[in-house]
């Protein structure tokens, strides 16, 4: 079968590849902050909480963990209003992109936290600290600086899975590939571009959050795996 591409139709759709995009990194953005937070936070419930804490905590990752993303995502656009509780399609993808991390980063950062040696812990309590003051200052830094690049996996792996939200209604780059070939039938055009506009965002992120890291944490580990 003879094929021949054909990119004409596609240039009037350029600016919302443009917005898909924005719209992706947004919510990249705005999911990795409140992931990570929930993640550091339940690490922390996981490894120096009560018990009901711990359960707590480990219930959210093994319910998350073991679910699919889209499932997660349904639920939340589709199932809480049945309960009354209804959330915009931009909203409901920022939640369950943040609880999806949350999960995975849960882990990870649990796992930086059991490698940092415990004779920082008891240098800091021979200071007098308190242990709020060495998870702060000795533990979590440490553990983020020893994880990083796994964390900053999962981030990327969250961005592409983002690609889903599309079926929510929320114009990011799925979105936008879906519409433009329903317009135009140049299927194998627009999802190209957007396939090439992914590959594009997940090197350029595993980037900026390497290097940032080499900023954060320097002189603690050395941050390995990063591009240079």
């Amino acid at each position: 079968m003879h094929y021949v591409l054909d990119f004409a139709d596609l240039r009037q759709y350029f600016m919302l590849f443009v917005r898909g995009a924005a719209l992706t990194i947004a919510l990249t953005a705005v999911s990795t902050v409140i992931g990570v937070i929930i993640g550091a936070l339940c690490a922390i419930a996981r490894e120096e909480g009560s018990n009901v804490s711990r359960l707590f905590a480990g219930l959210y990752v093994e319910l998350i963990r073991n679910t699919p993303f889209i499932v997660q995502l349904f639920f939340i656009f589709f199932g809480l209003p049945s309960l009354g509780i209804h959330i915009g399609e931009t909203s409901a993808a920022v939640i369950a992109m943040s609880l999806n991390l949350g999960a995975y980063a849960t882990e990870i950062i649990r796992a930086g936290m059991r490698a940092v040696p415990r004779g920082l812990s008891e240098a800091g309590l021979s200071l007098a600290m308190t242990r709020a003051q060495i998870l702060r200052h000795v533990i979590l830094p440490q553990a983020f600086a020893k994880v990083f690049p796994a964390l900053a996996s999962q981030i990327v792996i969250v961005m592409l899975g983002s690609a889903v939200v599309s079926q929510i209604s929320v114009p990011d780059l799925s979105y936008a590939a879906n519409f433009v070939q329903s317009r135009t039938f140049r299927a194998f055009e627009s999802y190209l571009i957007v396939t090439a506009l992914y590959l594009v965002l997940a090197i350029a992120l595993r980037r900026v959050l390497m290097r940032c890291a080499r900023r954060l944490f320097r002189g603690m580990v050395k941050v390995a795996g990063g591009a240079r």
